[in-house]
């Protein structure tokens, strides 16, 4: 590294523009930090609902299969053919994409649900519409799940970034300029001594004369 004026005003530049972007990952480091808790706090909600809503459909499915019988229940299973679909997409939180997980299922009718109705209780049907409701909130856990675990994967790595910058790049751009400044004004104190030490030889030749 030369230590000239325009190296200074160089390095000077670099740290302005390394100053910006540190403030920027700053403010995107905090403002995805945010979002992790905003997620975090649906992502418990979830949990409980699923928690309630498994206790809640267990329960139903043993009153059904005391009331109408394992044989009944295995039957009326096995006449349900239609596969839940799952759509899986992407949407940007922040600037990060992560992914969508949705589902359109919605369980059918009684009367189209591929088991007679005469023969099975309300109480298969109600089972049924409470694992049907199950399902769905377990894959809004999913796309929640994923989208926490990219936050902590983009925080960790913009943490990572805003560290490096901080307390490496910038402390030595610093340096650098500290550096080039002291010699800059080391060389214009030895300009200054050349120039002086001229005047005077220039100054006792005349006087010699």
């Amino acid at each position: 590294m030369k230590p000239t004026r325009a190296e200074l005003l160089d390095v000077r530049r670099r740290i302005e523009i390394t100053e910006g972007g540190h403030r920027i990952l700053k403010l995107r480091r905090d403002g995805l930090i945010l979002e992790f808790f905003r997620v975090l706090k649906e992502a418990v909600d979830v949990r409980r609902r699923i928690v309630e809503g498994y206790r809640e459909a267990r329960h139903s499915l043993s009153v059904a299969q005391a009331i109408d019988g394992v044989l009944v229940i295995s039957s009326a299973a096995n006449a349900v053919s239609e596969i839940p679909p799952v759509e899986v997409g992407e949407r940007s939180v922040i600037g990060l994409r992560t992914a969508t997980i949705s589902t359109t299922f919605r369980i059918p009718e009684p009367q189209n649900r591929g088991y007679g109705i005469i023969g099975t209780s309300y109480h298969i049907d109600y089972a049924a519409e409470l694992y049907a409701n199950l399902l769905a909130t377990a894959i809004r856990a999913a796309e929640i799940e994923t989208t926490m675990r990219k936050l902590l994967e983009e925080i960790e790595r913009a943490r990572r970034r805003v560290s490096a910058l901080e307390f490496i790049v910038l402390p030595g751009l610093r340096e650098s300029e500290s550096f080039i400044r002291m010699r800059l004004e080391e060389l214009e104190r030895e300009d200054k001594f050349r120039l002086k030490r001229i005047k005077q030889r220039a100054e006792a030749a005349l006087l010699s004369r």
